[in-house]
């Protein structure tokens, strides 16, 4: 065991409790990345220097958004952990799908059940689909550093034994000390990822060029979720699938491809039309 181990910092998961009402971290952590990345959303439709004469939702279009996003996350984030990760469980113990506020909710899932909302919600408004999902993706990270605190607070998907000085002894893994590899994500696909978006949409304007910053997202993320997955512990109902390899990875993955497809498809689709023009 490291000498400087650090003891787990004692955060009640829930905050406030009213009875048999509880407010806990996790629901606010959502709730604060939702809130977040509409008005990061709200203020870069109005920023117009981003846009030049690319076609963009209104404040109004996005005002109108959250509750689509909203549910896209949490039935999408609920149903892709049943099914990715505890499906025989749930078959046997259908009511506690229900039980969201015990937690159990996948990033995969939650992404696929936004994607789903905003084919819809482009369609159903005559928006530009992938400028719809570039302002999803830079928003995004803002919701994954929250998330991933929460994961911390509830001493949830920590990560493997480690010597490292930073080693946490969390109070549901044991005694030995282990990588905060939450700590690591909200690093890697919250800040980090956060301020690269930032980048390439504000500095090099490529809100400009439809689809290129949803390819972007998708490959830091998938980059970023592979490399902590080898300092994060699967979930013990699942273990590693073959050596080394996770569920994690096997989902994250195939991310980073179709987020290389997506950038030079939209780059290439991009410059064609500039071309016509």
């Amino acid at each position: 065991m490291p000498l400087l181990a650090i003891p787990f910092p004692m955060i009640d998961p829930v905050l406030i409790e009213f009875g048999p009402l509880a407010i806990r971290w996790y629901a606010l952590a959502y709730i604060a990345g939702i809130l977040l990345a509409w008005r990061y959303m709200i203020v870069t439709v109005r920023n117009s220097p981003l846009w030049n004469k690319t076609a963009h939702p209104t404040a109004t279009d996005i005002d109108d958004f959250v509750m689509w996003a909203t549910l896209g996350i949490v039935l999408g984030g609920r149903l892709g952990y049943v099914l990715f990760y505890n499906l025989p469980y749930y078959l046997a113990n259908p009511a506690d799908i229900l039980a969201v506020w015990e937690g159990g909710m996948a990033f995969h899932g939650g992404l696929l059940g936004m994607i789903v909302v905003l084919i819809i919600y482009s369609r159903a408004r005559g928006l530009s689909g992938w400028t719809m999902f570039d302002l999803a993706a830079i928003a995004a990270p803002i919701g994954l550093f929250f998330g991933r605190i929460a994961n911390f607070i509830n001493s949830e998907l920590w990560g493997r034994p480690t010597d490292v000085a930073w080693a946490v002894v969390f109070p549901t893994g044991g005694p030995e000390p282990r990588h905060p590899s939450q700590l690591y994500e909200a690093a890697l696909e919250g800040a980090l990822l956060f301020l690269v978006l930032r980048l390439l949409s504000h500095r090099f304007k490529l809100l400009q060029k439809p689809g290129v910053l949803a390819g972007s997202f998708a490959i830091g993320y998938g980059l970023a979720r592979t490399f902590v997955e080898f300092y994060r512990v699967p979930d013990a109902h699942i273990g590693y699938l073959a050596g080394f390899f996770t569920m994690g990875m096997l989902l994250s993955l195939p991310m980073v491809l179709i987020g290389i497809a997506v950038v030079i498809w939209a780059l290439k689709r991009n410059t064609e039309i500039k071309e016509a023009k």
